[in-house]
């Protein structure tokens, strides 16, 4: 096994150093490596370019799935002025699925990917938004359809092989409100029956891995699945490929229909089934 570990900065100053006076294109590079090949992936983003935020902050009203019996906790060791000066640390405790998160493989589908096995590049990548919003406010049980996507393929183009996709529902406004965003206030096993929130179709989910090898789903809704589902049965379809979910997106309303970027990073946690995500997006150089 090779492994390779070159910053950013690194590869500017030792071997692109007329990068640094030219300004023009940052270059960022990802090098994905499998057994001793090295894939390198190059993308063209402006120059000193708008990072936007898609992750909701963890704090007390992080919204976690209902039959979560505690949700976010921060819990204060020290704090204060010391005789050499200020000092804080704090402690958290959190559920696995909650706030802005990433589903792993293996959370419904046996033997696959854990967060800390799956590739920086299934993370990292060009992506699309589809805005369903117009559909979802009038129907909190809509399911995006495979028409969606031909629908935004008329006016944008064919999507290509491994794209990110992030569907804008238009929940992510309602979040952190309990009631709006999920259909109910209720906790427990009492909540599960009441859910009504939009989601991915099997359909769609499936059409997407077949046809376009997409790299991962994501959206600004409690799950890949809408509220009533009973079986998960979009979870299984991406998952049971080995590509990850994003779950609780902020700020999609900020984003084109295409020429994005996403850097999705969890909290790389060993064995696990989800974790905390940071996801940002900026938008490549025309």
């Amino acid at each position: 096994m090779i492994t390779l570990s070159l910053s950013v900065s690194d590869i500017f100053f030792y071997y692109f150093p007329e990068m640094i006076t030219v300004k023009k294109l940052l270059i960022l590079f990802i090098a994905g490596i499998t057994g001793c090949s090295q894939h390198y992936h190059s993308v063209a983003l402006p120059n000193n370019p708008e990072w936007i935020d898609l992750s909701h902050s963890y704090d007390s009203a992080t919204l976690y799935w209902p039959n979560n019996i505690k949700g976010f906790e921060h819990i204060t060791e020290a704090e204060g002025n010391t005789p050499f000066g200020y000092y804080s640390s704090y402690r958290f405790c959190t559920p696995e699925h909650g706030g802005t998160h990433l589903d792993a493989p293996i959370h419904f589908a046996e033997n696959k990917l854990t967060v800390d096995q799956i590739p920086l590049s299934s993370l990292t990548g060009e992506a699309v938004m589809i805005d369903v919003s117009h559909h979802v406010l009038a129907d909190r049980d809509y399911q995006v359809g495979v028409q969606d996507i031909e629908n935004w393929e008329k006016d944008y183009g064919r999507i290509p092989e491994n794209t990110i996709i992030l569907f804008r529902t238009g929940y992510g406004q309602f979040y952190p409100d309990r009631e709006k965003y999920f259909g109910t206030q209720k906790t427990g096993a009492a909540a599960i029956p009441e859910l009504h929130f939009p989601g991915i179709s099997p359909a769609a989910t499936q059409w997407l891995v077949e046809n376009r090898n997409i790299k991962a789903l994501g959206l600004d809704t409690p799950s890949l699945d809408y509220g009533q589902s009973q079986e998960f049965t979009t979870h299984r379809i991406l998952l049971g490929r080995n590509k990850p979910g994003f779950e609780n997106l902020a700020n999609l309303d900020r984003l084109p229909a295409k020429g994005i970027y996403i850097v999705a990073l969890p909290m790389k946690i060993a064995k696990s089934s989800g974790a905390p995500l940071r996801i940002i997006a900026t938008l490549k150089s025309s």
